[in-house]
């Protein structure tokens, strides 16, 4: 409990003293209820290796806590009937903030996920002067929007790139107004603007989280995400786990050098121009932006429903053109080195142009030779442009809630239920 009686979030320290102990085993236990939803005890004992025992008295004082709370009994069952334990949403909430090239996004989110607020500001580059003021703007209006839930709020998770400052050029930006930022500290900034925890991750890195979370990663346990927004980015799972290596960079696919299309692909087949000499040249949503703009059309028309309108077709067309076999062979790469399960492919696009870069994807992705290879299947993302903002919010929920590793979850089967 803190001095005003409501109970501190779990702490991050575990040992083997009694109470460190507990901590860890609550910790453990929320866990396994976020991964696989409401659960009995029983199932949870089995996931977990805890006693039934303990499983209860962890659960009760949870409960008490006003972490998790009952369901109603699941009856038709052999046996008796059961009831199930879920997250109560009001238990906790976090603050995402995706602080992007082309825009900001501050949104908060409860204990299972469920965002509460939105607010969005756009702008042509991140200009700090005008963004530090709108963002504290922003989220004394989260404030506001949650009330007495403010007093709940655990933390605040900071999705950005790493290089911030970086690629000028494309975005036609005062070179005093990047360069602003390598003297920044994002993370200190707003800790000392919001006084509260601050966790960071590279941006695609939190969407990669989200997905893995809330999205496709509950059901495969390594892949290659991407994410295209302004820039193509990505992230990177194994074994069920975010991995971000020692510069937490894994996952970088923008910067993949392009080749002339590699051995194996067949031949006539359409491969990225000179000119690009990364994938984010050829692949990212600026190229769009690009091609729209120089036609007189908005550049924010490259991230909606407007990109798959007759009279732009043809130029969105002529992105995927080079867009899809870039990302064709920058995957079959990665397959060969990382053995993936499956590539997630999501963005700050319309839903129906995600579905054609997967679909034209696989058709170059057919040309290639499998021999020695097993190829990954491709997977739409599940949560879209909110990805980045909502893996920024879920890094305090980690980091307050739960285990430092989970080697002790075992994988659910069809067997346990």
């Amino acid at each position: 409990m803190d001095s005003t009686g409501t109970r501190s979030p779990l702490k991050r320290t575990v040992g083997s003293n009694q109470v460190g102990m507990r901590q860890f085993n609550e910790r453990i236990v929320l866990q396994a209820i976020r991964l696989h939803g409401p659960l009995a005890k029983a199932d949870v004992s089995r996931l977990t290796r805890l006693s039934m025992q303990t499983v209860s008295m962890i659960v009760d004082r949870l409960i008490d806590d006003g972490l998790l709370a009952r369901q109603p009994r699941v009856r038709g069952r052999i046996g008796q009937p059961s009831v199930p334990i879920a997250l109560r949403p009001e238990g906790a909430y976090t603050i995402g903030i995706k602080v992007g090239r082309r825009s900001l996004d501050v949104l908060a989110m409860d204990f299972v996920g469920h965002v509460c607020s939105r607010d969005v500001l756009e702008y042509a580059y991140p200009d700090p002067q005008v963004l530090f003021p709108a963002l504290e703007s922003k989220l004394a209006r989260v404030n506001e929007t949650l009330g007495e839930r403010a007093k709940q709020v655990v933390g605040v998770g900071v999705a950005a790139p790493l290089w911030l400052g970086g690629w000028r050029d494309f975005l036609g930006a005062p070179p005093e107004a990047l360069e602003a930022w390598h003297d920044i500290d994002i993370r200190a900034r707003i800790a000392a603007m919001t006084g509260l925890p601050v966790e960071f991750a590279k941006d695609t890195t939190a969407a990669c989280a989200a997905e893995l979370v809330m999205g496709q990663g509950r059901g495969i346990h390594n892949f290659l995400y991407l994410f295209v927004g302004t820039f193509i980015g990505g992230g990177l799972v194994i074994d069920g786990r975010l991995h971000g290596g020692p510069h937490n960079n894994a996952g970088a696919v923008g910067s993949i050098p392009l080749g002339g299309g590699g051995a194996g692909h067949r031949a006539g087949a359409q491969t990225e121009p000179k000119a690009a000499r990364q994938l984010l040249h050829a692949a990212s949503g600026f190229v769009l932006e690009r091609l729209l703009s120089d036609a007189g059309a908005p550049a924010a028309a490259a991230h909606d429903h407007r990109a798959l309108a007759p009279e732009w077709w043809r130029l969105t067309e002529q992105w995927l053109d080079t867009a899809c076999p870039a990302i064709a062979g920058a995957l079959i790469n990665a397959t060969a080195l990382l053995d993936l399960e499956a590539v997630v492919i999501d963005g700050e696009l319309d839903r129906q142009l995600v579905r054609e870069i997967i679909r034209r994807t696989e058709r170059v992705l057919d040309g290639f030779e499998w021999e020695g290879m097993v190829r990954p299947q491709l997977l739409e993302g599940t949560i879209g442009a909110d990805a980045r903002a909502m893996g920024g919010a879920i890094l305090p929920l980690y980091a307050h809630f739960a285990p430092v590793h989970e080697l002790f979850l075992k994988p659910a089967t069809e067997a346990e239920y």
